[in-house]
């Protein structure tokens, strides 16, 4: 340890934990600020409960916290993780009521994942930006209007409120906490010890499942969608599918809204991308992929990834290329970020 940190003042970073948490959520955090004290005398992890109790994981392991949320004293961070359990179960009044009172003695809050309910229902995140993992993101929304939801940000910081997506999102958090605090180099060192990203490109959606989208409903419309997929790279166009429908296009784009939640030219434009993006999965190149997709041109192609997930089709392969088969890796995403 440098002579340099060595008399610098730990900084207090208290973990809420709560039957039900989701172990990565709260152990990922707590380890990059435990592995920031290999370069300095920086941080003291304490983990806390609402009763002083030890809580049961998420994979049924027991953790020992040091004392109940109202005998923590006063923290630098406080940090809520989530859990896989819906939040109508697991945020609960005593949960609400240890997170009131730490959040009363902290320099700065921090939600993982689902923790973002806990926050929400407090009403700390009223006008204000947060996030939580993709899959939650929607029913934050829903049932919290004043709050502003990012639901592709891998973290959000709106003053001293910090917000992140599920489980490896709390790493990233941790680090630009650590950054924060201490610096870019730092923060590196840890980052290249836990051999994980200092900063990720692109958001939630390069992770999410919401490529797949909702099957349709009527034999009309999984007509028109079957002519899409058979050949994606046809110059479709809404007059062509409502022809081949006989009905009108006002008719056809009702129906598209209805069941799939998109119009015509959309879901053209939505199953072009998932082809491309198997094909990339499959290790065609990107020239090759935009070609067979109907994309026209590779730089056609690097502007709707960009678009869509934050990073350039070259990228995304590197990242996720695989052996297996698109379904197989689409599967082992959904369990990464699960």
């Amino acid at each position: 340890m440098s002579s340099k940190y060595r008399d610098q003042p730990r900084r207090r970073v208290g973990v809420l934990v709560f039957d039900g948490v989701k172990m990565l959520d709260f152990a990922g955090p707590a380890e990059v600020f435990v592995e920031a004290n290999q370069s300095l005398a920086g941080y003291e992890v304490v983990l806390v409960s609402a009763d002083g109790k030890d809580a049961q994981t998420s994979i049924g392991a027991r953790v020992a916290v040091s004392c109940a949320a109202v005998d923590a004293g006063r923290f630098d961070t406080v940090v809520i993780p989530g859990s896989e359990l819906h939040p109508t179960k697991f945020v609960t009044p005593e949960v609400l009521a240890a997170a009131r009172h730490l959040s009363c003695a902290t320099r700065r809050l921090a939600s993982i994942c689902s923790g973002a309910f806990v926050l929400a229902d407090l009403g700390l995140f009223d006008g204000r930006r947060a996030t939580t993992h993709w899959k939650f993101a929607t029913d934050l929304a829903r049932r919290f209007p004043a709050i502003e939801v990012e639901p592709d940000a891998i973290f959000v910081r709106d003053g001293n409120l910090y917000s992140s997506a599920g489980v490896a999102a709390g790493v990233d958090l941790a680090l630009a906490l650590v950054e924060e605090d201490h610096g870019a180099d730092i923060a590196r060192r840890v980052a290249q010890s836990l051999v994980v990203y200092m900063q990720r490109a692109g958001g939630q959606s390069q992770f999410s499942a919401s490529l797949r989208g909702p099957a349709p409903r009527s034999p009309l419309v999984r007509g028109v969608v079957d002519l899409i997929c058979a050949d994606p790279a046809f110059p479709h166009t809404v007059q062509t599918l409502a022809t081949h429908a006989r009905v009108s296009v006002r008719h056809l784009t009702r129906l598209f809204r209805a069941e799939l939640e998109r119009s015509p030219a959309e879901y053209v434009a939505f199953i072009r991308f998932g082809m491309a993006r198997d094909m990339l999965h499959a290790g065609y190149g990107v020239t090759e992929a935009a070609m067979a997709a109907g994309y026209g041109s590779s730089e056609a192609l690097r502007r709707a990834f960009v678009a869509r997930l934050g990073i350039s089709p070259r990228k995304y392969q590197q990242r996720f290329r695989s052996t297996g088969s698109a379904a197989a890796i689409d599967q082992a995403i959904e369990r990464a970020v699960s």
